[in-house]
């Protein structure tokens, strides 16, 4: 984990550039002696532009520590009362979920909870989420035809998908997906569909993108993925990757969507810059940005999809209980381990 002040306030005669620009155009604002300490789990390539323009457009100096979240949130719950952290991104609610477990969040403020509907905010208000990622089945297009795409994830474990699934088995949203997939079916029927998987022939990639590469060159046939590298991939490489999403039928677990989860530390003394920092993750620019830069679905009301991602379908955020996940991820951690995939 690294720690940098990488949105430092500019004097007002200076603009952004890149990414950032899209978000805030304007002259930056004076320097103030107003200060935020964001603990990341998001990827520094995802954030840092949203970082960079609220510091410019409010004047307010913000340092950053990125690491995994379960790492940072094992951290937090280490530093206690003594952390410097303000704000904590996670890439899903479990780990925001563990550590208000341990009572170190603190409730968001009720306007910035308002941003977004009810069922994309903690109930007890201790996290709001501010974009989603859909899992799906990215596949060859050479390789697979339409009939053979199938309905539900738990098909994957039959014979004519030997050997012909990726899984990125240690990738964090993996991960958060696997321990969704435990509080839904039980860790009974979580742990005897990935053996079959195993036993099937599935196949371990390190990351989503590897394997929507690997998809592409017809390394692989298929694999669990989260939506947006897909189209990355795509718009990168051109008409030489051949590979498409598939999203599964109806409510299968394999279509869930994962929310990214914005929370404040209970030990925050920033508390207002903290809130207003949230609110800025939640607004128009902001959304627009992780729509159409990053490609995962906006979460604030009023601010549609980009045009590349197809509408919503599968559970409903609603419907999964994400602040009962707490610290589930070590036990899917094990139980991952334990199914041999990290040999395939």
């Amino acid at each position: 984990m690294t720690v940098a002040t990488i949105a430092a306030a500019c004097g007002s005669a200076r603009t952004l550039e890149g990414p950032a620009a899209q978000i805030f155009d304007g002259d930056c604002a004076s320097e103030t002696d107003r200060q935020l300490t964001v603990y990341s789990g998001r990827t520094e390539n995802l954030i840092q532009p949203v970082l960079d323009a609220f510091a410019c457009e409010t004047g307010i100096e913000v340092a950053v520590r990125w690491g995994a979240s379960n790492d940072l949130a094992l951290l937090l719950a280490e530093e206690g009362d003594r952390t410097a952290a303000d704000v904590f991104l996670s890439r899903s609610p479990g780990p925001v979920g563990f550590l208000e477990g341990k009572g170190l969040l603190r409730t968001i403020d009720s306007d910035v909870r308002g941003l977004v509907s009810e069922e994309n905010r903690s109930a007890s208000g201790t996290w709001v989420g501010f974009t989603g990622r859909k899992r799906v089945l990215v596949y060859n297009l050479d390789n697979v035809a339409d009939s053979e795409l199938p309905a539900s994830v738990f098909d994957l474990t039959g014979e004519r998908f030997r050997g012909r699934v990726a899984i990125p088995a240690t990738n964090g949203s993996f991960v958060d997906w696997f321990t969704v997939f435990r509080n839904q079916h039980g860790d009974d029927d979580a742990a005897r569909w990935l053996d079959e998987m195993v036993a099937n022939g599935a196949r371990y990639y390190p990351n989503n993108r590897s394997i929507v590469e690997a998809a592409g060159r017809g390394e692989i046939d298929m694999g669990l993925v989260n939506h947006y590298y897909q189209h990355q991939v795509a718009a990168a490489s051109g008409e030489g990757h051949r590979a498409a999403n598939w999203e599964f039928a109806g409510d299968d677990i394999g279509s869930l969507l994962i929310i990214t989860a914005a929370t404040v530390t209970a030990s925050s003394e920033n508390t207002d810059s903290a809130n207003e920092f949230i609110a800025y993750l939640l607004s128009e620019p902001a959304q627009r940005y992780f729509s159409g830069e990053t490609l995962e679905y906006p979460l604030a009301a009023g601010v549609a999809p980009a045009d590349v991602l197809p509408a919503l379908g599968g559970p409903e955020i609603g419907s999964i209980s994400f602040d009962s996940l707490g610290d589930g991820f070590a036990r899917s951690t094990e139980i991952i381990e334990a199914s041999g995939i990290l040999n395939e």
